[in-house]
């Protein structure tokens, strides 16, 4: 019988957080020794209540700390955690040839996190922009039973061989993309989600292939409703 993580399936289970929580702040986790996962923390936040989770994984040839100022003051504002993994290479292992250490690594930073938080299994949301969201789109339709949420910031594609939950989906693509015209990436992923039967909110913007700070205001309220 073959792995189910060769088909992007996670075997993350959350536990009891067992180490103190983080200060404020963006924190490395130690789950590699170069490209590591980088955690948000806001302000203020109750380590004895469960908190939302947003992952977000970077476009190709981006990191962590180029996605985080786009979701860090909205964490801020309304009290989530943020996990910005780093694909080991260029862009996500999916997008390469298959899953394999990004998963591993997305698994490993996960472990650290619910180790020091308890996460709102109704808020852990999966996120991403260009290649960062066709991952999103894949890992997250694939782990819909970890994932509650999935939001899509001008992705290309899904890679999605086995289908677990209803996580509810955002798509947003701009207009004018240049990289990944809007008919055959954004329109037509929102297609095949809401034929499948997921409750999909889909969002055209004018605009490049770009991260729309409107459009992320409007997939966070999404996020935590």
């Amino acid at each position: 019988m073959l792995d189910p993580s060769l088909f992007g399936r996670l075997s993350f289970t959350p536990a009891e957080p067992r180490q103190a929580p983080l200060p404020p702040g963006r924190h490395p986790l130690g789950v590699a020794g170069a490209r590591d996962a980088v955690l948000f923390v806001p302000d203020g936040l109750d380590p004895a209540a469960p908190v939302p989770l947003l992952v977000m994984f970077h476009g190709a040839g981006g990191f962590p700390e180029k996605v985080l100022p786009h979701l860090e003051p909205h964490a801020q504002r309304h009290g989530f955690l943020v996990l910005a993994p780093h694909s080991l290479f260029p862009t996500w292992d999916i997008v390469i040839g298959g899953c394999g250490p990004d998963l591993e690594r997305l698994h490993q930073a996960l472990t650290e996190v619910t180790s020091r938080y308890r996460i709102d299994p109704r808020r852990l949301g999966f996120a991403g922009f260009s290649d960062g969201a066709s991952y999103a789109l894949s890992l997250g339709i694939t782990n819909g039973d970890i994932a509650s949420h999935v939001m899509a910031f001008s992705g290309g594609f899904m890679s999605v061989f086995m289908q677990e939950g209803t996580p509810r989906v955002f798509v947003a693509h701009g207009l004018a993309d240049e990289q990944l015209p809007i008919a055959t990436s954004g329109r037509a992923n929102a297609a095949k989600l809401k034929a499948a039967g997921y409750d999909v909110r889909y969002v055209e913007f004018d605009g490049l292939h770009v991260i729309h700070p409107p459009v992320v205001e409007e997939a966070i309220e999404f996020f935590l409703q």
